[in-house]
């Protein structure tokens, strides 16, 4: 579903990607781990078309993406930003937020779809005229989530999405991520900091530092702590010890 060969982005003379290569088969979910700044945001962006100065190639179900795209790859692929706060619209009702999309693209029977997505992400009908400062932080990431799936997306781009949220919410959020990808074939690329995280919903994942890929491994890999790379050795005990 997803193809990325020699992605390379370059912000003036910062280098931010440099020769980033991976795949994702369709229905799978595989994760981008690093520390900030080490360019993994910036590959997410790159495709999804927010970030136009990049050379290398990226495909979509086999078809070559270009610097711009066209509507009907903003209805394949959507994206979940890290603060869910900052990605609503302050002066908008949820029900204006979850409108919008299905208007842009033409789809009919928004009343219905509308409530649907509520009780897909697991929130009462009381909230769709709500604002976003009257959420908690679980259910604006859960309004932010129901707006990437209600035209119906194939591929769903996840920017660290449970890092604002308390502990105590976020694997709530990541359980509820990982049912709509079984429920509804979703393919997901997952950007994160944090290795559980990561381990708990993708079934591959590559290390980023500086831009580029250390390595790539999978999840009974990363499980088991076969790592090749000192910096992803590094990683892993960090993630254990902040566990402990």
């Amino acid at each position: 579903m997803i193809v990325v060969q020699d992605l390379d982005v370059r912000f003036g003379p910062v280098h931010a990607v440099q020769q980033v290569s991976f795949a994702v088969a369709a229905g799978e979910s595989f994760g981008l781990v690093g520390e900030s700044g080490s360019g993994k945001s910036t590959v997410l962006r790159a495709l999804a078309g927010l970030a136009r100065d990049w050379t290398g190639r990226m495909m979509l179900d086999g078809q070559v993406l270009g610097p711009r795209r066209d509507r009907a790859f903003f209805r394949d692929v959507q994206m979940v930003f890290q603060d869910p706060y900052g990605s609503l619209h302050p002066r908008q009702t949820v029900d204006h937020m979850l409108s919008e999309p299905l208007a842009v693209h033409g789809i009919a029977d928004a009343d219905a779809r509308i409530r649907r997505a509520l009780d897909e992400v697991a929130l009462p009908a009381a909230v769709r005229f709500r604002f976003a400062h009257q959420l908690s932080g679980g259910q604006r990431q859960r309004i932010a989530i129901a707006r990437a799936l209600i035209a119906g997306p194939r591929v769903l781009l996840l920017d660290e999405p449970t890092s604002a949220l308390d502990v105590s919410v976020q694997a709530e959020v990541l359980n509820l991520l990982a049912d709509l990808r079984r429920e509804r074939g979703l393919t997901y690329l997952l950007v994160s900091h944090n290795l559980a995280v990561v381990a708990h919903l993708c079934g591959g994942v590559a290390v980023m530092r500086n831009g580029r890929i250390l390595e790539t491994l999978t999840d009974a890999e990363l499980r088991a702590g076969r790592v090749a790379h000192p910096y992803t050795a590094e990683l892993l005990a960090l993630s254990r010890d902040l566990e402990g």
